[in-house]
């Protein structure tokens, strides 16, 4: 029993109890007092009092008042407070100060949620939200597991929006992953709207903006299976995501998806979409995508110029890179340095200069300093097209804007003008290459040495070669090369001076150059040089075949000098060839040979590889007969011919038709070959009329237009029925036949050419080629010379 210890207080008790039943016009009950003329209105129902009766005293212990007092809230059930007689409902702001009270105290677990269970109030969703944004995030995820396990939880997105926000500030995303599986099983609920929730598409872009790629991608596949929907910042968050993991095809296909789900594209998805398209090669979706903006009243921005005028430069589209750069400055938008640089990159490996300096130009009137890239480029570009004056010009400007031109800049510029012949300028960028410190390659020290070794400045050459070598390259080549330039332009002097530079400073060439200088010796008549270069090819263990021997006799041939022939005799005897003991014991005598001409010849041929050297021997036979023929060997060259035909040297020189025609092709022989041919073939045909008696229609003499005078001039000495046409000489069956019954005919056929032939000698020392094989249709394969030095 509740017992007053002082008259104010209950004065201030029955006081209040009055003044709240005046105002409360539901309260009927009375209460009476000891003093019937006091009483007051109830102000409860009944079934609000209590069951006991109270009695309120004075300040002397007096009793004022007794009866039924008001009933204590019961927790988890009323949703108010008493306050004396007043029913207080409880704040939301009380509310959610006690549960963060509860939650902050006790964290976690059994004793956590015991005591939100005896919360004298029913919480709601409301409170529970505000709870999560001033809670820590474990704290938050574990009030929201209570919370579902609660009579009155309702599925509510901005709940799940405040929830997914905070574990989003702590990086918690497995947190984040378990409040998704509690949405999609929220979302089976089909008493409430769920699947149109924004915390789906919340889940996704706070995993995609985390990089969580395959989570991200898993809760979006999830999100669209359960036909909930995804709005267009979580399309472009995905996209993103894609794009910044180097999956562009992946980025693209969500964006399909995004369009089939029929989601409006806003300008951050213009704007991510298009310069990826563009960078990817699909350069006509990103220009579809780019007009469907504009309709839509969308303005580009700069970074969809840039990608656009970039990716259609590279891609060669030059005039739509041009049409949409003017459009962007019809923007009021203005081109950055990066642009400039990519429209002149474009131009310029186009091919197009005029307009790359074209925008060269403005993008140094927007006052853009072009970089070293740039510079090294345009320069390199216009030396390499010919335009070096432009090249040098720029060239000029870039030394003056403080950059350093680069080796292959230098190199550049240098062997371009090296190639155009212009020695001063070549000169003066390898002077200017040596004082910036810069080191020439080697192609560039190549071009320069080519382009001296042209002009015939040997002294510079021999300079330039010997610094090469003191920068640590191998000059054997490029020195070789050199030579090879003196070789070819037949001065054999400076090659022969050259070589002698070469020794004297350690540097060693190859035997082919040694021979091709030895060639060249040879044509120029110098015998007293080629003869030490020979032997030094010789005792430098290579091999002087059978077609470098006979060049060598093919010389002698036309030799008219004495003292030339013995330069020559001792030159073909300094090649230690095969060829030279069988050409000697072919002018002794028997008694020396110890065997016949023929049986010598025989032999010699016999130890011919005719696989690799049958062209070779061909031609040395050729040459050989022309030789003989000089020598007025003819026995040993009808000798020769025997023997050659024999070993089908020229197996198609002969063709017997039958009785219709026999012909002799003599058009790929020399002159002295020719006339033994003709000559021993028509003895040939002469035992076979006369012998055997067999007469063809006709026969016929392939000369040619070169041998058709040496051939008829040789045929008319001794009165022959042959009729001299373009290349042929040609006669009847039985007028050859009557024509070799002559005596005369007769001696000139077995035996040696009649005496007038000092006037046929004369002819064949006019008509002899300055090379017998390459006008007789003779070329043989170049030889291949092994790579040994001197």
């Amino acid at each position: 029993m509740m017992i007053g210890h002082s008259r104010s207080f209950s004065r201030y008790v029955f006081n209040n109890l009055r003044s709240i039943s005046t105002h409360n016009h539901r309260f009927h009950a009375t209460i009476r007092t000891p003093n019937p003329s006091f009483h007051i209105r109830s102000y409860c129902n009944n079934n609000q009092w209590t069951e006991e009766e109270i009695q309120y005293l004075d300040e002397s212990g007096s009793v004022i008042y007794t009866g039924k007092g008001v009933r204590s809230v019961e927790p988890r059930v009323d949703d108010h407070v008493m306050v004396g007689g007043l029913k207080h409902p409880f704040s939301n702001a009380s509310a959610v100060a006690k549960i963060v009270e509860i939650v902050k105290r006790w964290k976690w677990g059994p004793e956590m949620e015991t005591h939100l269970d005896k919360l004298q109030f029913v919480p709601n969703m409301t409170h529970i939200t505000q709870a999560f944004k001033v809670t820590d995030a474990s704290l938050s995820l574990s009030l929201f597991k209570w919370a579902k396990r609660q009579s009155w939880y309702s599925p509510s997105d901005e709940c799940y929006l405040a929830l997914i926000d905070r574990l989003n500030q702590s990086r918690d995303f497995d947190g984040i992953q378990s409040v998704f599986d509690d949405l999609v099983l929220d979302s089976d609920d089909k008493t409430t709207m769920v699947p149109d929730f924004a915390a789906f598409s919340r889940v996704v872009q706070c995993l995609a903006k985390a990089e969580k790629l395959e989570v991200s991608f898993c809760c979006f596949k999830k999100i669209k299976e359960a036909g909930c929907k995804v709005d267009t910042k979580t399309y472009n968050s995905l996209i993103t995501l894609f794009l910044d993991k180097g999956l562009p095809f992946k980025a693209f296909e969500i964006y399909e998806n995004m369009q089939g789900s029929g989601c409006s594209l806003d300008l951050a998805t213009y704007e991510l979409m298009i310069p990826n398209l563009a960078r990817s090669g699909r350069i006509d979706a990103a220009l579809k995508l780019f007009q469907q903006m504009k309709e839509n009243n969308l303005k580009p921005g700069f970074t969809i110029f840039a990608a656009l005028v970039d990716s259609l430069g590279k891609a060669g589209r030059l005039d739509t890179s041009m049409k949409i750069y003017m459009e962007m400055q019809g923007f009021g938008l203005k081109p950055s340095a990066p642009m400039f640089v990519s429209l002149i990159e474009s131009y310029v490996k186009a091919g197009k200069l005029d307009t790359a300096i074209r925008i060269w130009d403005e993008m140094k009137k927007a006052r853009f300093r072009p970089n070293y890239g740039l510079y090294t480029m345009v320069v390199e570009a216009h030396a390499k097209s010919g335009k070096l004056e432009t090249a040098m010009s720029i060239f000029s400007d870039m030394e003056k804007a403080g950059f350093l031109p680069t080796p292959s800049t230098y190199s550049c510029l240098l062997e371009m003008h090296a190639g155009s012949g212009q020695v001063d300028a070549a000169m003066k960028l390898y002077n200017s290459m040596s004082n910036a410190g810069v080191r020439p390659g080697l192609t560039t020290y190549t071009a320069l040495l080519t382009l001296l070794a042209k002009k015939k400045l040997v002294d510079i050459a021999a300079k330039i070669l010997l610094e090469m070598k003191s920068m640590g390259y191998s000059v054997d080549v490029t020195a070789s090369d050199v030579l090879m330039v003196f070789i070819k332009d037949a001065s054999v002097d400076l090659a022969l001076r050259w070589l002698r530079f070469m020794g004297s400073s350690g540097i060693r060439t190859n035997n082919f150059i040694i021979r091709q200088l030895f060639e060249s010796c040879m044509k120029s008549g110098l015998y007293d040089s080629a003869k030490p270069l020979l032997e030094n090819y010789v005792d430098s263990a290579a091999k002087v075949d059978l077609i470098l021997y006979t060049s060598i006799l093919a010389h002698l041939v036309r030799c008219q000098e004495e003292q030339n022939e013995r330069h020559l005799m001792s030159i073909l005897s300094a090649t230690k060839h095969k060829a030279h003991d069988f050409m000697c014991g072919l002018f002794t005598g028997p008694e020396q040979r110890k065997q016949p001409v023929l049986a010598f010849v025989r032999e010699f041929f016999q130890n011919i590889d005719y696989e690799s050297e049958e062209g070779a021997a061909r031609y040395f036979v050729n040459v050989l007969l022309n030789y003989l023929v000089l020598m007025g060997q003819i026995n040993r060259a009808r000798c020769v011919w025997k023997v050659s035909y024999e070993n089908k040297l020229f197996p198609k020189a002969i063709v017997f038709d039958q009785h219709i025609a026999w012909s002799l092709d003599v058009r790929n022989l020399s002159v002295g070959a020719a006339l033994i041919a003709v000559v021993h073939t028509l003895h040939r045909f002469r035992k076979r009329m006369l012998y055997y008696g067999v007469v063809p229609r006709r026969i016929k003499l392939v000369t040619g237009p070169t041998l058709k005078i040496v051939v008829a001039q040789m045929l008319d000495s001794v009165e022959s029925p042959f009729e001299v046409s373009k290349v042929v000489l040609r006669a009847p069956g039985d007028s050859v036949s009557e024509w070799f019954k002559k005596p005369i005919v007769q001696q000139f056929l077995l035996n040696d050419i009649p005496s007038r032939s000092d006037i046929l000698m004369h002819k064949l020392n006019i008509l002899f080629p300055s090379s017998a094989p390459e006008l007789r249709s003779l070329n043989p394969p170049k030889p291949l010379v092994s790579g040994r030095v001197m």
